[in-house]
């Protein structure tokens, strides 16, 4: 008996290729700064070293953040394989049977996302709202880049100065009482955006280490395929038409 012919099916559009890969290297670069950032002291930075650290940080989250919200906007109305549709977890018979395969060695072939993947992929996009919207206000309170910064200058500006003139790390221009009340404000969004942090480690080591996993036990191209946007499959989807 001669194995079933692989045949080629278009997954992927290209902006979802295009934001895959925007993605991987911006929050490469934004896990190693704020990596820095966290350890500040192992690293040596000085008060002038950190803020230039956590200006970048900005820099490349505002490229991460922009990229993101493009890509939520995209499940709405991308390609039938980027929608959201094809993304959010399902339960039920979709997800038993395929677990049924995985059980039985064979596991059913997705075109898009498997059940199991769609799990992991909303965890990916949860994690990684979370860490922009956290991290767009902790840039306001940290050195007072917008969308938030102005309101938090508003906020802590010493008397008779103009909050426009604010430097980030001088606070001989704060009102200390108003700094303090600042600070208390900010301490849960950096709780969660550190707590995120170590989540998304955990689920990109996942991520990486399942998408290998699949790639070099069951084929199907899952690697290549963020990059030419076809899947090479043996057995027809499950999922296709």
């Amino acid at each position: 008996m001669t194995d079933a012919p692989i045949k080629s099916y278009k997954v992927w559009d290209r902006t979802t290729r295009i934001f895959h890969w925007i993605n991987v290297l911006a929050v490469i670069i934004l896990l190693i700064i704020g990596t820095i950032i966290f350890n500040g002291k192992m690293f040596g930075l000085t008060g002038d070293g950190k803020v230039m650290m956590k200006t970048v940080h900005v820099y490349v989250g505002y490229v991460f953040v922009l990229n993101l919200s493009w890509r939520l906007i995209w499940g709405f109305i991308g390609g039938p394989y980027a929608r959201w549709g094809a993304i959010l977890p399902k339960f039920g018979k979709q997800l038993s049977d395929y677990r049924g395969s995985l059980k039985a060695g064979k596991p059913q072939a997705y075109a898009g996302l498997n059940p199991l993947g769609r799990f992991a992929v909303s965890l990916l996009l949860l994690a990684l709202t979370v860490q922009a919207v956290t991290g767009l206000v902790i840039a306001g309170t940290d050195i007072y880049f917008p969308p938030f910064g102005f309101m938090i200058t508003e906020w802590v500006a010493a008397a008779g100065l103009d909050p426009a003139t604010l430097v980030p790390g001088d606070k001989s221009m704060v009102d200390a009482d108003a700094y303090k009340e600042m600070r208390a404000f900010r301490k849960p969004y950096i709780q969660t955006h550190v707590a995120t942090y170590y989540a998304l480690l955990g689920l990109i080591f996942m991520h990486v280490f399942m998408v290998i996993l699949t790639e070099v036990k069951y084929g199907g191209s899952m690697i290549s395929a963020m990059f030419t946007g076809k899947k090479m499959l043996k057995d027809k989807p499950v999922d296709m038409d």
